[in-house]
């Protein structure tokens, strides 16, 4: 089959046919095309699209493209989580413990930050010689053993979504909803698991930017997820304010320890202990509002942060930097941002907070490109908020000095002021099951 002809039909806007879509994701799981073909379809088919048929096959295609994840050694109901990427989502570090103290396995495969948001894995890797690259029976392993792990996707599960998805990061096709559908959920169907919830973002730091393109990428992947036997559930959050606190990896693991502490700022709190109650509930361990209540529980007498802690020795990483997070290093040089004027901060372009995260070293411009772990930003005031002129907005952590002038200009334009509060948009916008 000609690789340029499937790339001129898609760009000449034409469906694909099934044969097509397989011959694209095999080709990339095996490597037989070059990356600068398989980035110019990504490019087509972001600008024209893929229609149901073809998403489903692409789909199919990519979870089949390697090995299908088999969990029947692991005992026990297992559950799975996904967020389609936000800023400051660390909502994993939160969930999965909390999930695994109230008896439910979390075996969960996560990927690197993608475009403008972080990723799990590179979240982990903060933490002193943390694996995410794991063999399938040590996987299982730990699982059957603390309840929980959290490991990056292998080479041999989904290898077609893990080319294209490094590509996609690096040549601007991310924000494509048929990409995105079945990027998630080749990787739910291959990963095996029982209960699956997906934690749709909507708004400025997120890939759907309204409640209808979320709520229709919801639908999307719980079709697909239903159609292939699995019980799951979407919910569609806010991402027009970057959630908690802490952007950046090690950041957002201390802001996660804190918050199984119990003292974890509201936004991110209510949101984990939604997605939680929901696998817990799809899971059969009682209603909503019960599956809530044990999850907060698990909170409160400390089992769902040794659970996090157990996890990381059983990987190979420092317990004692989720004991004691002031271990992790502190980046070389800090700014802090002041208010320039008094008001409210009445909204922040919270994919551009993301760019700036990147732009310090806690992302990635170029697929090659080091992240460096203690980048970031921690944001003191967000969108409601009365702020005096003077006042610091966020601090800026980085390990070259030179880059504060743009990012803080950055991170400027991405905040707008007003002398007027504005209204309040509720967390949880909306739930597909």
């Amino acid at each position: 089959m000609d690789f340029k002809s499937i790339i001129q039909k898609k760009r000449d806007g034409f469906a694909l046919t099934k044969e097509e879509i397989e011959f694209f994701a095999f080709s990339a799981a095996n490597e037989t095309v070059p990356d600068y073909q398989l980035s110019a379809l990504l490019m087509a088919i972001f600008f024209n699209s893929l229609n149901e048929e073809e998403t489903l096959w692409l789909t199919d295609a990519m979870a089949r493209s390697g090995d299908m994840a088999d969990l029947t050694g692991i005992d026990g109901i297992k559950g799975d989580k996904h967020s389609t990427g936000g800023v400051g989502d660390k909502t994993t570090l939160v969930v999965a413990p909390v999930v695994a103290a109230c008896g439910v396995k979390m075996a969960k495969m996560s990927g690197r930050g993608l475009g403008h948001t972080g990723g799990t894995v590179d979240k982990l890797e903060s933490i002193p010689g943390f694996r995410t690259s794991l063999e399938t029976d040590e996987f299982i392993d730990i699982v059957n053993s603390c309840g929980l792990c959290v490991a990056g996707q292998s080479g041999r599960l989904c290898p077609a979504d893990k080319k294209l998805y490094a590509l996609r990061d690096v040549t601007a096709t991310v924000d494509n909803m048929p990409l995105i559908a079945s990027s998630i959920m080749s990787k739910k169907l291959a990963g095996g698991a029982d209960c699956i919830v997906l934690d749709v973002k909507c708004g400025s730091g997120a890939f759907m930017k309204n409640q209808e393109s979320a709520k229709a990428l919801a639908e999307k992947m719980v079709e697909i997820g239903r159609g292939a036997g699995k019980k799951i559930a979407a919910l569609i959050t806010d991402m027009d304010t970057p959630l908690g606190k802490n952007i950046g990896n090690s950041l957002e693991v201390a802001e996660a320890v804190e918050t199984l502490r119990g003292n974890g700022p509201d936004d991110l709190t209510e949101i984990c202990l939604l997605l939680a109650a929901k696998i817990l509930q799809l899971a059969g361990a009682g209603d909503f509002e019960e599956c809530k209540a044990l999850a907060k529980s698990k909170i409160a007498d400390g089992s769902a942060l040794k659970k996090l802690a157990e996890m990381v020795k059983l990987q190979g990483g420092d317990e004692n930097y989720i004991l004691n997070t002031e271990l992790f290093p502190k980046a070389k040089f800090f700014r802090n941002v002041v208010a320039e004027e008094s008001g409210y901060i009445a909204a922040m372009n919270t994919e551009g907070i993301g760019s700036v995260c990147v732009a310090l070293g806690a992302g990635r411009q170029k697929e090659e490109d080091a992240i460096d772990p203690s980048a970031g930003i921690v944001i003191e005031k967000k969108t409601g908020d009365y702020v005096e002129k003077g006042d610091v907005i966020a601090i800026l952590y980085c390990s070259d000095e030179a880059l504060f002038d743009a990012a803080e200009k950055q991170y400027r334009k991405a905040v707008t002021f007003s002398s007027s509060k504005p209204n309040g948009i509720p967390l949880l916008l909306d739930v597909v099951e």
